[in-house]
């Protein structure tokens, strides 16, 4: 019999600042929200409408990532769905989460200078200049495909 299947892929912006907090134990976790939006279409109008997910990212991930999901900051997560259930005053709640199991940043926060890190102290240093390439080479005229053993060793 096959395993059921829990898999989800998202793309949308921070809707909040991450919050980062640790468990008792001492692990990471990092709470955010995104929203989503799709295209509907009401009479003869195309519309945006949004949906909001939220997300946790754990360990070493949330301790890196939290000071660049700031509110706007356009993300790509890939992670699974998980229900939180909980009883309050005898009634029963719950509430769909998304765990992050890969994050990938997408762009900068709108509004916010392109290339810029986002940094807690109210300054925003400038990202290092990425080494220029010394443009097309040709190939090397001596070039043998098959002086390399089958063994790739990754």
């Amino acid at each position: 019999m096959a395993g059921d299947i829990n898999h989800v892929v998202l793309v949308g912006r921070v809707t909040r600042d991450a919050e980062l907090r640790y468990t008792a134990a001492g692990t990471a976790l990092c709470n955010f929200s995104i929203a989503v939006n799709r295209r509907v279409k009401k009479g003869d109008q195309w519309l945006d409408e949004a949906s909001f997910f939220d997300l946790t990212l754990w360990d070493k991930q949330a301790e890196n990532l939290n000071k660049y999901l700031v509110k706007g900051t356009q993300v790509a997560i890939q992670g699974e769905l998980r229900q939180d259930r909980w009883e309050k005053d005898g009634q029963k709640f719950s509430r769909i989460q998304v765990f992050v199991e890969n994050l990938q940043l997408l762009g900068s926060a709108r509004g916010s200078s392109e290339g810029r890190a986002p940094d807690q102290g109210g300054s925003t240093p400038a990202r290092p200049a990425e080494p220029r390439s010394p443009g097309p080479q040709k190939p090397a005229d001596d070039f043998d495909p098959n002086a390399y053993e089958d063994d790739i060793p990754f």
